[in-house]
């Protein structure tokens, strides 16, 4: 590459720890928010919050201590992500724990399983073809919502790949927009829950939160129902009638709402910042359409190509290092126990932060630069527990393999016929709430590469 790396953009850092209630101020805002500095130097950090200890591994071996050594200790969700994600999805898998976990964990890991790629890959191809088409027909320089546009790709590609049939755009907008109202109404920050009260204590829960969770519900109820109605098999169908304890059919909709919301949300989310950080690094840009044209020749990607899209992934796996979907893995110790020589009391939040992790300067070269040939072949593999975009230890995500699949094939399709250009005067910058997102949209240009 002949460009000089892309610095990223990223919200402030002070220079000294946040007094107490501009922490809490900022982190209501955007967790990221909260992070002075030195947090990007430092492989331990430990906070009082109010009446909570929060402590945050924050270097491979300190993650690996919590997160897989003494994994049983804090598997549990922080309340905040609890509180946060009940209301949509349940007691499922990403939220439950116990028992119910590792039951909803034996009936879900197979549906997207890495041995299942090559029959779950056809869905991709045909909707990122069909999305090809789609811009094929707007005009030169057309104003486009990446964030939206990818929303709309995967959540159609989900709904085809889980539930076997067609979402629509009418469906795949609600989708999107009620996610979209759902996570700016949960914020981030759970007062109460720093204040250490009883977990049965009620939290107030706003009806913007149960219309946009209602909205989704209805979606995912109608999926499931005309998949179950259908003859051919799918993917939910065989979750909903597969081995083992038959699932309720809250359950089954708790489950179906985690496979719908996680398998386009972090994805979508992904493909969204690749398309920002390509169009501020042209020589990254032209390496990928070069890859895309040797490849791909103007076809739609498909599961055999996946292993020659050599620099498309080093893309995505890149995009992930600097905004990783889920920014901060947050668990409870459910009993006493130590940290790097650190005592921490039962009820304590033990958190890993890939967006600390992943910008570490004891850990990264130029860590806040987009650097895709980190990932490339020859490059050093990145840090042992220190590169963590699907999480770590025995909740790591079950569809990580279709994920990073269905992210390089839409990115090296599209980017094979189109490049986005930043709309002029955009400021784009990173906001989390329960997901890491270019703020709320991510207005572009559609520029057509050939003809």
């Amino acid at each position: 590459m002949t460009d000089a790396p892309f610095l990223t953009p990223y919200p402030p850092r002070s220079k000294t720890r946040l007094p107490i209630h501009v922490l809490l101020r900022e982190g209501r805002k955007s967790f990221l928010n909260m992070f002075p500095e030195s947090a990007f130097r430092s492989p331990f950090l430990r906070q009082r919050v109010l009446l909570r200890d929060v402590f945050i591994t924050n270097s491979p071996e300190t993650v690996q201590e919590a997160f897989i050594t003494k994994a049983a200790v804090i598997e549990r969700k922080s309340p905040q992500q609890r509180h946060a994600l009940i209301p949509l999805l349940g007691d499922g898998l990403f939220v439950s724990d116990g028992a119910t976990w590792r039951e909803r964990r034996r009936a879900v890991a197979p549906v997207t399983h890495v041995s299942r790629l090559a029959e779950l890959t056809p869905p991709i191809t045909e909707t990122v073809a069909e999305r090809a088409e789609a811009w094929a027909g707007r005009p030169e320089g057309a104003p486009i919502d990446a964030l939206e546009e990818m929303a709309q790709l995967t959540a159609e590609i989900i709904c085809r790949t889980i539930f076997g049939g067609r979402l629509g755009a009418a469906a795949a907008h609600t989708v999107v927009e009620a996610f979209s109202d759902y996570q700016a109404a949960v914020g981030q920050m759970d007062i109460l829950s720093m204040l250490a009260l009883p977990e049965w204590l009620p939290r107030p829960q706003s009806a913007r939160v149960r219309r946009a969770a209602g909205r989704i519900h209805g979606v995912v109820d109608g999926l499931i129902a005309e998949a179950r109605g259908r003859r051919e098999a799918s993917l939910i169908r065989s979750l909903a009638e597969g081995s083992g304890a038959a699932l309720t059919p809250d359950a089954l909709r708790n489950e179906a709402s985690v496979l719908f919301m996680a398998g386009h949300e972090t994805t979508a989310n992904t493909l969204a910042w690749a398309w920002f950080l390509l169009s501020q690094s042209p020589a990254e840009e032209a390496a990928v359409q070069a890859e895309a044209d040797a490849v791909l020749g103007g076809r739609p990607a498909g599961f055999a190509d996946f292993p020659k899209l050599i620099r498309a992934r080093a893309v995505v796996e890149e995009t992930l290092r600097l905004y990783p979907p889920v920014p901060l893995l947050a668990r409870q110790a459910t009993r006493e126990t130590e940290l790097a020589g650190r005592r921490v009391r039962k009820g304590s939040l033990v958190m890993a932060v890939p967006w600390l992790l992943h910008r570490h300067q004891n850990l990264w070269d130029r860590p806040d630069h987009f650097i895709p040939d980190r990932f490339m072949p020859g490059a050093p593999p990145p840090p042992r527990h220190g590169y963590i975009p699907f999480a770590v230890g025995p909740r790591v995500c079950t569809g990580m393999a279709f994920g990073l699949t269905e992210a390089v094939l839409c990115l090296a399709t599209l980017a094979g016929r189109f490049r986005l250009r930043l709309e002029p005067g955009a400021q784009v910058m990173p906001v989390c709430r329960l997901t890491l997102r270019p703020g709320d949209r991510l207005p572009m240009r559609l520029h057509h590469r050939h003809g």
